[in-house]
Parts: structure tokens; sequence; C-alpha cells
């Protein structure tokens, strides 16, 4: 339950923030924006930290015993996120001129900038870039799964670890006051009504997107399968139940995989696949990160072309390789591509958070049920060769 658990605090801090900002004096204003600033400052210090953390392992470790199976699996769920984002961008180009018709932030910057100063303001200069954190991290990855050394995997392992810390100890506990100082910051200034339109309009568009997409996965494997694609989705469901609550792809393994078993998939199939999947596919997260990415952008009267969007959706695509199994785990991965790629500056990264976390448990579900899609789709091109079995052992060992 911990994911409805920061679900219901983010609720209440965005709820509040809108109360208080609405008649609290300036000087107040003052205190929230400096904590917000602080923060702010603190996130894009750790914000390199963080994709070098995360990547690196990911891809060393995605990399080691690369048998057939294992190429096979990463290609398809790979392409399934493409895919998601793409579907995701296509939706959102075509429906936001409409959907948030004359709803704009393009004249609002940060509405800390409105208010005399801050009370305290502190650097936090991040150790590396963003770009050179994201190359480093494919560097030593793919040197890790060149040269299947275990010192330097376990050392990003445990660096990991560190910064997961940092994550479930820090950034995820502060997060609902950062975002009640946003919002108190927005009502102060006179924005909040556009957000919480936005809000509305993009959690049901997204919950759609999300359904649809998890059809066409189902219909996929239940035409290669020979299923009924709903009858396999149903068989599903208590998957998909678990995820909205554990918020966590890793945290939601143990049923996925057991139901997994009932879509007629070979048992040393799913017990290879499902938990490295719970890892790389993450269509769902894609499709939640992508709306949330282009609303925000057309509040500040920018709506991305495709030319600009799609190296962003490739990009993210390998930066949520195993992104930590806590709430919230796939925006931190993606918050440097935020910036770098898409031009994101710190208001833009704290309504993206907000958005985001207010609907991280789909988009987790998401994942989670379309897991079983992919495994029973790989179990269908495999199925013909009675080699699988042993690849699959000699693989995981």
């Amino acid at each position: 339950m911990k994911g409805f658990h920061l679900l219901i605090r983010i609720v209440i801090a965005i709820i509040l923030g809108i109360l208080l900002g609405s008649f609290v004096p300036e000087w107040t204003i003052r205190i929230f924006a400096t904590f917000n600033s602080l923060f702010g400052n603190f996130l894009s210090f750790v914000i390199p930290l963080i994709i070098l953390g995360f990547i690196a392992p990911g891809i060393g470790t995605l990399g080691r015993g690369a048998g057939k199976l294992l190429g096979l699996t990463a290609v398809i769920a790979y392409t399934s996120t493409i895919i998601a984002g793409v579907i995701a961008f296509l939706v959102a180009k075509n429906l936001y001129p409409a959907m948030l018709k004359g709803q704009s932030l393009e004249n609002f910057s940060d509405p800390t900038e409105s208010l005399a100063t801050t009370y305290l303001k502190l650097e936090m200069a991040p150790p590396i870039g963003v770009m050179t954190a994201l190359l480093l991290s494919f560097v030593i990855g793919l040197g890790i799964a060149a040269i299947k050394g275990n010192t330097l995997l376990h050392l990003m392992n445990e660096f990991r670890d560190i910064i997961q810390l940092v994550i479930e100890k820090v950034i995820i506990p502060l997060l609902p006051f950062h975002i009640f100082g946003i919002f108190a910051n927005m009502t102060f200034a006179g924005q909040v009504s556009t957000i919480l339109n936005v809000f509305a309009k993009v959690f049901i568009m997204i919950i759609i997107l999300h359904l649809l997409y998890l059809t066409l996965q189902y219909t996929v494997a239940g035409s290669l399968s020979k299923q009924n694609p709903f009858g396999m989705i149903k068989k599903m469901l208590p998957a998909y139940f678990t995820a909205l609550g554990t918020q966590s792809s890793a945290a939601t393994i143990p049923v996925t995989l057991e139901r997994t078993k009932k879509l007629n998939v070979r048992e040393r199939v799913a017990d290879f696949t499902v938990p490295l999947l719970a890892n790389i596919h993450l269509s769902g997260s894609t499709i939640t990160l992508v709306s949330c990415a282009l609303a925000v952008m057309f509040l500040q009267g920018d709506m991305a072309s495709f030319s600009k969007i799609m190296p962003f959706i490739l990009m993210l695509g390998v930066t949520m390789i195993a992104a930590p199994g806590v709430p919230g785990g796939a925006v931190m991965a993606a918050l440097g591509l935020l910036e770098t790629m898409l031009g994101f500056d710190p208001t833009m990264v704290s309504l993206m958070i907000a958005l985001y976390l207010a609907q991280d448990s789909i988009g987790t579900a998401c994942n989670v049920t379309g897991d079983g899609a992919i495994t029973s789709i790989i179990n269908s091109f495999r199925k013909k060769k009675d080699p699988v079995e042993e690849e699959i052992r000699t693989t995981a060992q």
C-alpha cells in the first residue's frame, strides 16, 4: 500500500497548497519558495547520479549471458515501449490543441520569481553534466557486459543501492512538501485553475491509452497463441491490481509470474522473462511520461514536433532500464532527458513530477499486465524450438 500512501500525501499536498496559497501572506510564500529552491537544487545535483546509478548496472546486467532468448526478450520489450511512446505522442498531438484549448502558462515562469527573494540560496552544482552521465553510463554498462567482470558490476550495484536509498529516504518523502510549495506558489500567482484542469483531462486520457494499449498487446499475443485476448487480460487482473497497490513492477513479480503461467506459457520461459521484463518493459510508464511531458510543454506554448520527441522516446526506453522499484522511479530516471532534450526548466520539472506521480500506479499496472502479453508472444516465437529449455537454463546460470 506504500504507493497509495504516497498518492494520498501528494493529493493532500496539492489541496493544502491551493487552500493556503489563496490567503497566506507573502512572507509565508517566501518560506515555501526557499524550500522549493533548496530542494530543486538538490534534485539537479542528484539527477546525474541517478542516471549513472541506474543505467550502468542495468545495461551491464542485461548484457550478461546474452543468448538468443535474452536478445529476443529485450528487442520485443524495447519495441513495445517505443510504440507506446509514439502512440502517446500522436494522440496528444491531435487531442491537446482541442482538449487544452485556452489553457496556457506561456507567460508564466517560476512563481517564486515573482516574489522578492527567497530567504536562503544555496548552489548545489552537479558533479557531472547530464549528457556526460548518460554517455558514461553507456560506456560502463556496455563495458561490464563485454568483459564479464564482477568487480565493477558489484561496485555499480552498490552505488545504485545508495542512490536508491537517497530516493526512498530523502526525495520521495520530501516530494509532497515540494509539490505543496509549488501549488501554493501557483495559487498565489493565480495559475492553479489551469493546472487542475490539465491534471483531470490528462489523467483520463492516459487511463484510456493504457487500456487501449493493453488490448493491442493482448490482441497480438492472443493471435499468436490462439487464445481469447480478453480472457488473457482477465487472468492478469490480479497482477494489475497488485501493481496499483505496490506501485512497483519489481514488488509485483511474484503475482505477475503466477498469473503469466496461466496464459499457457511454458514455466521456464515465464521464470526467465517475467523478472527481466519487470525491469526493461515500461510501456505504461512511457505513455504516462510522454503524455505528461507534452501537456507541460503545451502549457508553455510549445507543442513538440515528431522529430523533437522521437529521440526523447528512444532514449527514454533505455534510460528507464532497471528504474528503481520505488514509486516515481521512472520519472526520476527521466528527469535528465526532460532537461537536456526537451528543455524543461525547474518549474516544468516540478509540474512534471506532480503530474506523473499522481498517475504512477496506473502506469506501473499497465507495465506489469503487459509483461504477460510480451511473455506469451516470446513463448509463441520460441515454441517450435525445443533447445530453448537448455538455453534458459544456461543463460540463468
